[in-house]
């Protein structure tokens, strides 16, 4: 199995020391290389004056961590593609790949907040799903006409590439048919491409069927997080019977998936609970308030009244939160039930002390990863 670190930086009340809160991000970061994870995940969020979700460009906090690291690789979960100007983050993506030697991992979403998308691109409204899948799709399609190296053009429902009637004419840029016709150009080219070729691995945060099936069918790689094991056989199920239909082989359980879990290990079952809750809880209570509880039943589990938020309702359902044993012999249910080839460690929920998540890390990776790594 691959282990990699899923950071959503959040800190309550500390947003005056976000100089700090970087500092233990690369720390965090650092350590995980050490201890030979695979990669290390940044989120985007915008407008968090609740200090919650405070990282509002996983690109620029990619590139830093890839300065202070050499192996551990570089990704996004994710780059919400809807708020962004396509041609932008294909460029600052490439970018990335190359200062990181090629490195990078491409985690893209649609976006959940309306609080962000209107304030940063009004086509992303996500009260206008169909319109909000539009606009990803096409800002997916114009990235990869960007990393092809190639001269391009592009011509869509929101976006028209080159701009049309801009006349060349510049004697270190021959207007040669490559790129215009009659001294206008046509075609364009975005440098630097990525190091990683065609471009970097293609991830997508999903969760519906629709998405499900569209990432599968698209060769892009799956990302969940929620839903208990029950649950997920069937999510799973449908990424691997799309992507096998779609590639033309069979794919194997598991694969192309990568799940993202929150963990914490103590030493014993009581301090883990004691050290995590309170971080934990705070980030369930924010996401739940806009997801609802429907993705944490089991298969064919309805919602109702009686289940209500807590810590003992989610410890059955889908935490890694316990002694080294305990954690290891949940990994192993999601590798045998779910083919689960890579795990996504989320640990720094807002709240958590840095020390406190630093050593459930150094447990993590003596005493559960080598469980599954050799």
């Amino acid at each position: 199995m691959r282990f990699s670190i899923f950071h959503n930086l959040g800190a309550p009340g500390r947003l005056g020391e976000y100089a700090q809160v970087m500092d233990e991000a690369r720390e965090f970061a650092i350590q995980a290389e050490s201890a030979g994870f695979w990669s290390t995940w940044y989120t985007e969020h915008h407008f968090g004056h609740e200090a919650i979700e405070i990282t509002p460009n996983p690109v620029l906090m990619g590139a830093d961590i890839a300065a202070r690291t050499e192996r551990i690789r570089i990704g996004q979960a994710a780059n919400i593609a809807t708020f962004w100007h396509p041609l932008r983050l294909a460029e600052d993506i490439a970018m990335l790949d190359q200062l990181s030697g090629g490195r990078v991992e491409v985690g893209l979403g649609r976006g959940l907040y309306g609080r962000e998308a209107l304030n940063l691109n009004a086509l992303a409204d996500p009260r206008d799903q169909e319109q909000n899948r539009a606009l990803y799709d096409e800002t997916v399609e114009i990235l990869r006409k960007a990393w092809s190296g190639e001269f391009f053009s592009h011509k869509g429902r929101f976006y028209e590439f080159p701009a049309p009637g801009v006349r060349w004419n510049h004697p270190l840029s021959p207007a040669t048919d490559d790129y215009t016709a009659a001294g206008v150009i046509t075609k364009m080219q975005v440098t630097p491409f990525p190091l990683q070729r065609p471009h970097p691995p293609l991830w997508q945060v999903i969760d519906s069927p629709r998405s499900i099936q569209a990432a599968a069918a698209d060769g892009v790689q799956g990302m969940f997080w929620l839903p208990p094991v029950s649950a997920l056989k069937e999510r799973f199920e449908l990424y691997r019977a799309t992507a096998s239909a779609a590639s033309g082989r069979e794919y194997a359980l598991g694969e192309g998936i990568g799940l993202v879990r929150d963990v914490y290990v103590a030493d014993t079952m009581e301090q883990a609970r004691a050290e995590f809750e309170e971080a934990l809880m705070t980030t369930y209570r924010w996401i739940m308030h806009w997801r609802g509880l429907s993705n944490m039943m089991e298969a064919g589990e309805q919602l109702t009244d009686a289940h209500q938020l807590s810590f003992d309702f989610l410890h059955g359902r889908n935490l890694l939160v316990g002694t080294p044993e305990y954690v290891a012999e949940k990994i192993a249910e999601l590798r045998d039930e779910l083919g689960l080839e890579h795990l996504l460690l989320w640990t720094t929920h807002p709240g958590l002390p840095h020390r406190r998540a630093m050593r459930s890390l150094e447990l993590f990776a003596e005493k559960v990863m080598p469980e599954f790594t050799a």
